[in-house]
């Protein structure tokens, strides 16, 4: 706590008040290709143009295709050499995710670095498209399936250029306001029982057990690939538009816990960029810095669960 309200860098050398670019400064990603969800706003915005700063060739995967084509004119603006690509992709649709996934395989570009940064919050109760609740089914199952869908290109891509695919999943110290037992699996689309913090709690620490999972699975078989996850920090951003008066209250009282989005985006460019991430996975960062998660984020066994859990879901979505 000290830290984040001093803004002294930890082991790392960075810390609360690192921005993006601080923690890329010197960093050639000329060779890199990287995909950000969520990227035409926000941090998402942010981690692509600091990305696209540092010689990497971003796509950027938006539901608005208007802001996301907003938000490349925004960073060729400022960066005239940009390697910028926007296509659709709305995480609440399977449907979209997999035309999404076939588009970018059939660029037959390489696959360095995905970014699963796009997300909702606090949202009244509803449903995706493919029936699921859609905090759990835009935070979480999207991106669940999108990994899934590009894991083999980034495999690949990693294997014939030597160079190790990293994989950072945005989550929240949110994750710690879940719902009793971690994962509601019996219920997931309960109305009644629906909390619209809670449900975005559980979506956040859907994240951290995604990435705890996949990083095991991934090292059991030797692949080149990392997959950490991230808490950016508070940062005010569009995410807050279904509590604005609620965020706006509690910032008044917290107001030293919060980050500019520069500095929000800090934390994720670190865990995608940085040298000294190479070879760390299964981690959760905060801060460009390893934070000890929720009991619950560490449990080995809901982890597992969960992703027998949203394997079989999306797969009886889709028959």
């Amino acid at each position: 706590m000290f830290r984040l309200i001093t803004g002294i860098p930890g082991p790392s050398g960075f810390g609360s008040a690192s921005t993006a670019e601080q923690v890329t400064q010197g960093i050639d990603a000329s060779k890199l290709t990287a995909i950000i969800t969520g990227g035409a706003s926000g941090i998402g915005l942010e981690t692509a143009r600091v990305l696209a700063l540092r010689n990497a060739r971003v796509i950027i995967g938006a539901r608005n295709m208007e802001a996301a084509n907003e938000a490349k004119q925004l960073i060729l603006q400022d960066n005239e050499k940009a390697k910028i690509h926007i296509m659709k992709l709305d995480l609440a649709s399977l449907k979209s995710i997999k035309s999404f996934a076939q588009n970018f395989i059939a660029l037959n570009l390489p696959l360095n670095i995905l970014i699963n940064n796009a997300g909702i919050m606090f949202c009244p109760y509803g449903l995706s498209e493919d029936g699921f609740e859609i905090q759990f089914a835009t935070n979480h199952l999207g991106h669940f399936y999108l990994t899934n869908l590009l894991l083999e290109k980034i495999k690949k891509t990693a294997k014939s250029t030597g160079i190790e695919g990293r994989i950072v999943n945005l989550s929240s110290v949110a994750h710690i306001h879940t719902y009793n037992r971690g994962i509601k699996f019996e219920n997931i689309n309960d109305k009644r029982s629906y909390c619209d913090k809670r449900a975005y709690g559980q979506s956040k620490l859907a994240n951290i057990l995604h990435a705890s999972e996949l990083s095991r699975r991934l090292q059991a078989e030797g692949a080149s690939v990392t997959v950490n996850s991230v808490h950016p920090g508070l940062i005010m951003t569009n995410l807050f538009k279904y509590s604005g008066v609620f965020m706006k209250i509690l910032k008044f009282f917290t107001c030293i816990l919060w980050k500019n989005v520069p500095q929000g985006a800090a934390t994720t460019c670190y865990a995608a960029l940085h040298p000294s991430m190479e070879g760390v996975t299964g981690k959760y960062l905060a801060d460009c810095n390893e934070f000890k998660p929720s009991t619950y984020a560490r449990d080995e066994i809901l982890a597992e669960r969960l992703w027998d859990f949203s394997n079989k879901i999306i797969n009886a979505a889709q028959n």
